[in-house]
Formats: structure tokens, C-alpha cells, sequence
């Protein structure tokens, strides 16, 4: 019989993240220490385990507007160029120790303004952070920049991945609630990414069903759906067994439409029961 594989030996074996929130995976230690640096006094706690543990506590609560709101602290420290690059270096480092040989990691410049950076200064710091955390460690890093879908920002972020596309910018996002706030609200920031021969990614099917999914592939022209968790609405399995697909699950398997899944975020945020009752 095999053994089982061990949590070292996934974490040596070479992987590729393709759906990551720079602001998402923060070491608690670090948001206590530039909150003290910052002034920034919202933290629930100035203990790094604590913390750590509260946002734990939050991310697991199964509601994906709940888990999106710890995402407000990291934020808050994240308003100065030296700690978006502390933190861009620190992820890069984290990821390589986990054995991440190619990432792409995203986030939305326009919540890092708040303390005076332009846009460009958002992202010239997060590249340089990438650039010393994954010198001299197997690991490439691109970065994707994502516009708030509840936001009105999206053409200028479209211009912000274009001005940065040959610094490591490789592609353009959309994130933040879906239900309400459809990707064809920003269908000119599409337009202007696929005039200029780059690439589209869409937060699509994780908290809201397949209308999302269809809009994003077949009006805004995503590459790649972050989640599509969703897509199993469209999928049946009938009494003998059999699985039959509907016509946009045929359509995501014969483009070959890949699924950025996240199981564990997916079961954080409601998305799925289980681990193991994933759907997909």
C-alpha cells in the first residue's frame, strides 16, 4: 500500500499559485509591528498570535462578506511604500518556503492610497518587494492588479497594468462582492486590456452562480475564472450515475477555461461544506 504523502513532502514538491491575495496572507507579526509604526489603531489586539487567531477565527466563519472584512487591517497598514514592500518581500519569502516555484499574486492598488502614494507608486513598491524577497530563491513572481468591482475605478487600473506590464504586471483582476455588482459594470476596462494583447483573470462563480461565470467569459473575456466554483450549477449527475454537463460547463471543459480553485478559502467563505465535500 502507498504511504500517505506527508505535509513535507508537499511542501518540498515544486507547485504553481495562480490565485493569491497579497493582503490576504499578511504575517500577523507584521501587521502588529507597522501598525505601531503607522499609528494605526484598529488592530482588535497587538498580540501577533492573538491576532493571528482572530483572523482565523474571522476568515472561518463561513460568510464570505465577514471574511472579506479582516482584509480592513491589512489594508490599513499597507499605505506606505516601505511597508508594501516589506510585505511584498515577506511574501515572496513565505511562498518560496512553501515550495512556490511560479506565483501570481494580486491585490487592488486603489485601497493603498490612503496615506498619499499615487497608484504607480503602489505598484513600483510591491515589485520591489517582489524583486528582494525572491532574490536569490527558486521562485518567479508576477503580479496582478485587481480593480474593486463596487468601485469605478476600473479604467484607470486598466491603465495602471498597461504602464506596467514589462515591470512584471501580468494581467488585469477584478475583485471584491459579485452579487450585485456584475463584471460588466467594467466592461471598458476589458476592452482596453484586450485591445493591448494582455490577459484577463475575473473573481467569478465563488459567492454568486453562473450568470457571473457567463458574463465573464463570454462578455468580458476572462482567460482564467478566480474560483468558478459555481460552475457545478451547471453540471448533473443523473439516477445511473452519469454525469452530464450543461452548456456553459461543456464550454469551460472543451476551451479548457482553467478554474483557480481555492478549497480552503471555499469552504471559509460558505462556498463549499468541507474539504472533503468540495464540489469540484
Amino acid at each position: 500500500m502507498d504511504e500517505a504523502i506527508t505535509l513535507e513532502q508537499l511542501q518540498r514538491a515544486p507547485k504553481v499559485l495562480l490565485h493569491d491575495h497579497l493582503d490576504g496572507g499578511v504575517r500577523p507579526s507584521t501587521v502588529v509591528d507597522l501598525a505601531r509604526e503607522s499609528g494605526y489603531d484598529d488592530l482588535p489586539t497587538t498580540d501577533p498570535d492573538v491576532l493571528a487567531a482572530t483572523f482565523t477565527e474571522g476568515a472561518a466563519g463561513g460568510d464570505l462578506v465577514r471574511y472579506l472584512s479582516g482584509f480592513a487591517h491589512t489594508c490599513g497598514v499597507m499605505q506606505t511604500r516601505d511597508a508594501l514592500s516589506r510585505i511584498a518581500a515577506e511574501c515572496a519569502e513565505d511562498l518560496a518556503a512553501d515550495g512556490i516555484v511560479y506565483a501570481e499574486v494580486r491585490f487592488a492598488p486603489e485601497l493603498h492610497i490612503d496615506g498619499g502614494l499615487t497608484l504607480d507608486e503602489v505598484v513600483e513598491a510591491v515589485l520591489d518587494g517582489f524583486r528582494q524577497g525572491s532574490g536569490g530563491r527558486p521562485i518567479t513572481l508576477g503580479l496582478l492588479l485587481s480593480a474593486m468591482r463596487t468601485a469605478a475605478n476600473s479604467a484607470d487600473i486598466a491603465e495602471l497594468v498597461l504602464r506596467h506590464r514589462d515591470a512584471g504586471v501580468v494581467g488585469f483582476d477584478i475583485a471584491g462582492s459579485e452579487s450585485g455588482h456584475p463584471p460588466t459594470r467594467h466592461l471598458d476596462a476589458f476592452r482596453r486590456i484586450a485591445e493591448a494583447n494582455h490577459h484577463i483573470t475575473i473573481h467569478a462563480g465563488e459567492a454568486f452562480g453562473l450568470p457571473s461565470i457567463w458574463e465573464a467569459l463570454q462578455l468580458c473575456g476572462a482567460e482564467r475564472l478566480g474560483h468558478g466554483v459555481r460552475i457545478v450549477d451547471d453540471i448533473d449527475t443523473t439516477p445511473s450515475g452519469k454525469v452530464v454537463l450543461g452548456r456553459l460547463a461543456s464550454f469551460v471543459r472543451d476551451r479548457r477555461v482553467p478554474l483557480e480553485m481555492c478549497p480552503t478559502s471555499n469552504v471559509n467563505t460558505g462556498a463549499a461544506t468541507t474539504l472533503a465535500e468540495h464540489p469540484i
